[in-house]
């Protein structure tokens, strides 16, 4: 009988207990405040995040984990008796953490496929979504592999920061680095490419308006049929009631899958207040 394994890294957002409750294994990446370094998720909440960073000095730094870290998860399931793993991670384009990952599964006792998402959050959580259902299914390591890459291909992200100072500090901009957010109230409406690097989608007068584009993108995408959904938010409740509203007013069609919190390590590039969608119908 053939027993999945599931691994993903914290930068789903979906949290350690949610996880937990599903059989997954999450491996963390780091956030360093000067000389601390906190486990993302496991020793650092979001809430307890943003108050140190409200509070800092300097932009944090974050870390990848390193191949010890996938190899200790990967050996574990194997001697827990799985017969394979599917691994999901946020997109390489921005973290070398698939890169550790490759480097694990070479070494690992059993087989390991590497799904690179290209995207980050609560559309790696989709991702790792459509893993956990194709498992529960019954189906087999090629067939976890192929849900979660076919949900990956599909996936778009949109979001909107309240400002893109966190992103531009931390170097993670992409090709949104030349845009000029701070003149005028403009929020533009952001996106991952096909490389997983963040591009702008569309600017946006106020965070109002940025949050009707991405109502608009999810109602027009879900014209023909329903769209997994998931949203995210930067300890910003109050956006996530405001997006919800939106989406109802444009007509949208979805099934909401998670609302996630921003945890330390995106939300070091997102900074408070990040609001957003991530979707996918398969074709």
């Amino acid at each position: 009988m053939t027993k999945i394994g599931i691994v993903c890294d914290s930068t789903c957002d979906l949290g350690p207990e949610w996880l937990a409750d599903h059989d997954i294994i999450m491996v963390p990446l780091k956030v360093t405040f000067g000389t601390e370094t906190f486990l993302d998720w496991t020793e650092l909440t979001p809430a307890a995040f943003y108050e140190r960073l409200a509070a800092a000095d300097a932009l944090p730094k974050t870390s990848q984990p390193s191949p010890a870290d996938f190899d200790a998860v990967y050996r574990r399931l194997a001697d827990e008796g799985c017969t394979g793993i599917v691994s999901v991670h946020l997109t390489s384009a921005l973290s070398g953490t698939i890169e550790s990952a490759i480097m694990a599964a070479n070494d690992s006792p059993i087989p390991v496929r590497i799904v690179d998402t290209r995207v980050v959050s609560a559309a790696t959580a989709l991702v790792v979504d459509a893993a956990h259902v194709a498992r529960e299914g019954g189906a087999d390591l090629d067939g976890v592999e192929a849900a979660a890459q076919a949900a990956a291909d599909n996936v778009r992200i949109l979001f909107a920061l309240d400002t893109l100072d966190y992103l531009v500090k931390g170097g993670r901009a992409g090709k949104a680095q030349g845009l000029a957010a701070s003149l005028l109230n403009i929020k533009p409406v952001l996106t991952f490419n096909s490389d997983g690097i963040i591009e702008p989608f569309k600017k946006a007068k106020g965070m109002k308006k940025a949050i009707a584009e991405i109502a608009a993108q999810v109602a027009e995408a879900s014209a023909d049929g329903p769209v997994k959904l998931g949203l995210l938010h930067a300890q910003a409740p109050d956006l996530v009631a405001e997006l919800r509203a939106a989406l109802d007013t444009a007509g949208a069609r979805y099934e909401l899958l998670h609302t996630v919190g921003v945890g330390a390590v995106i939300g070091t590039y997102a900074g408070p207040r990040a609001i957003g969608a991530a979707f996918y119908r398969l074709p």
